[in-house]
């Protein structure tokens, strides 16, 4: 039986009954509870009133002997106790991930009715998260734990609603869909399918809370595949009660496990649970590290210190401008999209652009959250970088460079004013220099520098030389200079035009790197075909053989 009372048999044949009897179950439940599914109230979490964040495994919600106490970013409260497993707690896990065979728990020849069993939950999903009620219960509980403007936190929220929408009814099956190639002779055929790998798990960072999980988790089971996921702790309570909200709307609670723990922890699972493909979204350090641990059985979404270029053609510096303040500190920076480097033509050099630009990053404060902590690098850290970037020949402070003021941010984060260093093209690109400049800081923080025509070459040198390629932006109308960037570029996911820009990561396009194979990608049907399913390829060959067939001499 389906969660919602439809057996399989019925299923197929009375859709609209099993609609209108979960409308029916989510009414009643509203009456009677705002939300049906959360175990926590937003606005009450705080140190006389903790939330507490469960495991997930083997079908249960779990506590556990051990824990992490997270205090609130805005005045350091403990607010949140997560039961982190620690090493000794991991067989649990470890099981349960042995117990999903290669084949996965679909595939095209295996339970298929599971495809629209999936279609249905991202439909019910979906329409849930597009309930005023319940999207400002998520956008109000990222601000909580990841605090950025209710704007930006609302927009992850939107991008989550629409992906689900995207993949309601058939899409989830026609994400399976297989080929067939006529054979050489009668009875021969050969299909290619995309095969689940089975047993997967998917680590995700704290910058997006819901958005990344939850496109990642829904990619993995549509394909036929077991997750284990593990959230950045600090932020794991937006993705355990997402995972009660998908439980309310019909996934089985074996479909996917929920750790919390340290990454020593999760190595440890990971090596002894030999997953047989990981998806790592974070840090380029880490990544490295588990290529080699996982012996490649890995896709990556790594850092990205993130560049746009502004093309010869000067025009709409307003909106530019305000692209510019957007790209870098929005989210006080901290998208692994963000404007890391901006290379500006010496006519927008020349122009008013900065200026707007310092008056753009002015308005951000505090008290709306269009700048708020920086949650993995302290005050002292990000200025440190400052102070060795402005020791360069030829660097200048634009705008920034101090500590937000009057603020009860701890101290184990940080609380940096919108900052811009400007460093010359050429004093950029000495050895001794490059990697220090291209260091990608985590932050509200942006380096600026201006070419000349003739020195489009560097810049384009400069691209060559960086090892991140996520996003990046080509702000020009001038078609010819697309043309030379673009083809002489690598970056995943480029923006180009006048509009560009390097944020923005909807459910409508490909986001991800690009130029390393493991790169992965998100959001749609390419990106989950290729980070959560292989291709198999059946040849059927059943004859007849030919007649008078006789045995052919040896060869």
């Amino acid at each position: 039986m389906y969660r919602f009372g439809v057996c399989r048999e019925m299923r197929g044949r009375v859709p609209q009954i099993a609609a209108l009897n979960w409308l029916s179950s989510l009414s009643l439940s509203r009456s009677i509870h705002s939300l049906p599914f959360a175990t926590i109230e937003v606005e009450e979490i705080s140190g006389s009133q903790p939330a507490e964040v469960q495991n997930l495994v083997q079908g249960k919600w779990t506590g556990s002997t051990s824990g992490e106490t997270i205090v609130d970013p805005l005045n350091g409260e403990p607010f949140i106790q997560v039961a982190e497993v620690d090493e000794t707690g991991i067989q649990p896990f470890v099981d349960s991930l042995s117990k999903c065979p290669k084949h996965g728990l679909h595939n095209p020849f295996k339970a298929p009715e599971r495809y629209l069993m999936l279609g249905d939950i991202s439909n019910k999903a979906g329409h849930m998260l597009s309930l005023p009620k319940v999207s400002d219960f998520f956008t109000r509980l990222i601000q909580r734990v990841a605090p950025k403007s209710y704007q930006q936190a609302l927009g992850e929220v939107y991008v989550t609603q629409k992906f689900l929408e995207n993949f309601s009814g058939d899409q989830v099956r026609f994400l399976a869909r297989s080929f067939a190639v006529p054979g050489n002779h009668l009875g021969q055929q050969s299909h290619g399918f995309r095969w689940p790998y089975g047993p997967v798990a998917i680590i995700t960072p704290f910058n997006f809370p819901l958005e990344i999980p939850v496109l990642q988790l829904m990619g993995a089971l549509y394909m036929g595949n077991k997750p284990i996921l593990k959230v950045d702790s600090k932020v794991s309570i937006v993705m355990e009660q997402m995972i009660r909200l998908l439980h309310h709307c019909g996934l089985p609670m074996e479909d996917l496990d929920f750790i919390n723990s340290d990454g020593k922890t999760m190595n440890k699972l990971l090596l002894e649970a030999n997953p047989r493909m990981t998806l790592f979204t974070g840090s380029s350090r880490v990544a490295d590290k588990l290529a080699v641990d996982l012996k490649g059985r890995i896709k990556l979404e790594d850092a990205g210190f993130d560049w746009k270029i502004l093309g010869p053609d000067v025009q709409e510096v307003d909106y530019v401008a305000w692209v510019c303040d957007q790209d870098a500190y929005a989210c006080s920076g901290q998208k692994c999209s963000a404007q890391s480097i901006v290379f500006m033509h010496e006519n927008w050099f020349k122009s008013s652009l900065i200026s707007r630009m310092k008056d753009l990053a002015a308005r951000r404060k505090l008290e709306d959250l269009t700048i708020g902590p920086v949650l993995s690098f302290t005050t002292e850290a990000m200025l440190e970088h400052m102070n060795k970037l402005l020791q360069i020949p030829g660097s200048e402070l634009l705008f920034g460079g101090k500590a937000l003021e009057n603020h009860s941010i701890p101290p184990i984060y940080g609380a940096l004013k919108p900052t811009a260093i400007y460093i010359p093209l050429e004093e950029m690109l000495k050895d001794g220099n490059y990697e220090l400049v291209t260091r990608e800081i985590f932050g509200p923080f942006q380096v600026v520098t201006d070419y000349k025509d003739n020195q489009l070459p560097r810049v384009l040198e400069a691209l060559e030389r960086m090892h991140a390629h996520l996003t990046a932006a080509v702000v020009s109308n001038d078609s010819l200079f697309l043309q030379e960037v673009i083809g002489k570029s690598v970056n995943g996911t480029t923006y180009a035009g006048l509009r560009a820009r390097t944020t923005g990561a909807p459910q409508n396009h490909w986001f991800g790197p690009a130029g390393d194979p493991r790169g992965a990608g998100i959001g749609t049907p390419e990106a989950i075909k290729l980070v959560w399913s292989c291709h198999r390829e059946i040849i059927y060959d059943i004859g007849p053989l030919p007649s008078h067939w006789e045995i052919p001499p040896a060869t």
